[in-house]
């Protein structure tokens, strides 16, 4: 067998950790190729978030097929054995049930993605977050070399509760967008006070450039400016001074892709080209 690439996470996982990234992965094309092979790459600690991932893909694509990857043989045989018990018992045991004939499997692996057919898409949230900057390329690079074509990468953090999160999108020709996603009804919170709250959930490839004169900062700026701007429409709620944010982001001349439908789930989108680093941060 060969040889396991990676590294062992911290396996940190929980319910719903992934709910925000997963409901945009589920309005991708990719995702909703007919019978089209979904992997969870360093899924954690628990079955949980590839459940959830084949939960919410299946809605639109009930013959997705959805395989969690881990290079832990512990993690692949404790989700397993929660994969045969949710299959059994259903949630008053393991938190969700699933249909016996759910196409959800657990196998060693990691960046190699060792699959006997290449996927449509690969998710690897939390992942890359313990590596060092100069290593993300190339593990980018390892992933999207086993997609299927036209498929996708989608690579990113997220907080411990899934509320602040943010990923890159990538295929072949490399990648082709940031997403920002947080929980609206805290923003503007103590604990959630601007939408720059992000900053430390940036992608690796991201989070050490938020620094004057790199175009990650100059957006972040902007965002936290624009969310003030809009501060007179708090009385209508978060939504809509959300969606105000970001229409004035657009409005701005920065590239923001999707529209209301999405921005008013918390998503901010921009072409990779508007936050792409510059320059090697100093030191």
């Amino acid at each position: 067998m060969a040889k396991q690439v990676g590294r062992i996470t911290r396996g940190t996982t929980g319910v719903n950790r992934l709910r925000r990234v997963d409901r945009w992965i589920a309005a991708q094309p990719a995702a909703r190729v007919p019978g089209c092979l979904v992997v969870d790459l360093g899924y954690g600690a628990s079955a949980t978030t590839s459940l959830e991932l084949h939960e919410r893909l299946s809605r639109n694509n009930p013959s997705v097929e959805v395989l969690g990857l881990e290079i832990d043989p512990a993690r692949v045989a404790l989700a397993t054995a929660e994969l045969d018990g949710a299959r059994e018992t259903g949630p008053e045991r393991y938190g969700r049930a699933i249909a016996r004939d759910a196409r959800v499997s657990f196998a060693l692996g990691g960046f190699e993605v060792p699959t006997s057919r290449r996927p449509q898409l690969i998710r690897a949230m939390n992942v890359l977050r313990q590596y060092d900057e100069h290593e993300v390329a190339g593990h980018w690079a390892t992933m999207l070399g086993r997609l299927a074509p036209g498929g996708l990468l989608v690579e990113g953090t997220s907080n411990e509760l899934g509320r602040v999160c943010s990923w890159v999108a990538l295929d072949a020709a490399g990648p082709r967008s940031l997403t920002i996603a947080l929980k609206l009804d805290e923003l503007g919170s103590d604990a959630m006070e601007a939408p720059s709250v992000v900053r430390e959930r940036l992608p690796k490839a991201l989070i050490h450039r938020n620094l004057p004169g790199e175009r990650i900062h100059e957006l972040l700026v902007e965002l936290d400016r624009a969310w003030a701007v809009a501060a007179p429409l708090a009385d209508f709620g978060p939504v809509q001074r959300w969606v105000a944010t970001v229409g004035r982001m657009r409005e701005a001349g920065w590239p923001v892709s999707g529209g209301p439908a999405r921005w008013r789930l918390g998503e901010l989108t921009v072409d990779w080209a508007a936050v792409a680093p510059r320059a090697h941060p100093a030191g």
